[in-house]
């Protein structure tokens, strides 16, 4: 069964007397959690990034404010009611069919007054990107903080299934994901080549991901090479478009908001058949942002598809 590492505790960031006298006025206290007969259901620790935090046993109005909480929460079915998202505009990514999720402001910015009204009884959210809400967060319900979005995916995921009381679902659903891996690199036989997503983030900087990445990990379990680069942490490295070459590889992955659009793709990757004679695009929405075991299996289906086409 996949674990994780335990977490050590974060110094806790004060956050503004102002902002807490706010958010004290506008928010329900928190209340423990109740059963169906209205009886007090029962509770459990959890040791996440900032300390150790009882939460209830089966949550009911779940707010999650990282892709990777989203994703792994509606993977065991349970649909958070508000979750923060990369666009207020769009919502939950369609690939999760969550369509009922009530967006409660970016993921860099999360809406406190939006996240107590939905009077959730569990938030989970991430300590690089929202430690100093923990505190205002915490006053409307307990929240569990995992420590970065960049650790692995897995651990991170086990941690979201430990505070959701789903932990043995969650091992499960990764225990999945290994096994589509090695069926496919077994079926498929492409161990020697090479494989690299390039995401392009704006028309000076394309950003090129690694094995620890949640995609570049999911290319090297199904059987791919992600080439060697000067990863930072072994998770992405930036180019610019001049240096496009050193992103070279049998098989490129390009992220897009439409697959169908061939005019994402960069011209400097277009225009290079030499360099780079198969390039696909795919789905930005679960290949970068949708972290989780619903997105890694959308990327297994995507890898898979290409494989098929290829033969």
């Amino acid at each position: 069964m996949p674990s994780r590492p335990r977490r050590r505790a974060s110094t806790t960031l004060a956050a503004s007397a102002c902002a807490l006298i706010l958010l004290a006025g506008c928010a329900p206290e928190p209340t423990a959690a109740t059963d169906a007969t209205g009886e007090s259901a029962g509770t459990h620790d959890v040791e996440h990034a900032r300390g150790t935090t009882a939460v209830p046993d089966e949550p009911q109005r779940v707010v999650t404010l990282e892709p990777l909480e989203l994703d792994t929460a509606v993977a065991v079915g349970i649909e958070p009611v508000g979750a923060a998202v990369a666009s207020n505009v769009a919502g939950a990514p369609a690939y999760l069919g969550a369509d009922g999720v009530e967006p409660v402001g970016t993921v860099p910015e999360p809406d406190l007054e939006a996240i107590a009204a939905l009077e959730p009884d569990l938030i989970l959210g991430t300590e690089a990107r929202h430690s100093e809400l923990y505190e205002q967060l915490s006053a409307i319900a307990p929240t569990v903080f995992i420590e970065t979005q960049a650790d692995p995916w897995r651990d991170n995921a086990m941690l979201i299934g430990e505070a959701l009381g789903r932990e043995e679902e969650v091992a499960d659903l990764l225990s999945k994901v290994d096994e589509r891996c090695e069926s496919l690199a077994d079926e498929y036989a492409v161990d020697g080549e090479t494989a690299q997503l390039i995401r392009p983030r704006d028309e000076t900087t394309l950003s090129l991901y690694g094995p620890v990445s949640f995609s570049g990990s999911l290319l090297e379990c199904a059987g791919f090479t992600i080439p060697e680069q000067e990863w930072a942490d072994g998770l992405q490295a930036d180019i610019s478009p001049e240096n496009i070459v050193s992103a070279e590889a049998d098989h490129v992955f390009v992220t897009v908001t439409d697959v169908d659009d061939a005019s994402e793709i960069p011209a400097a990757i277009a225009q290079n058949s030499a360099a780079f004679p198969s390039v696909t695009p795919v789905d930005t929405s679960y290949w970068v942002s949708g972290v989780g075991p619903k997105g890694a299996q959308a990327v297994l289906d995507d890898i898979e598809a290409y494989l098929e086409e290829s033969r």
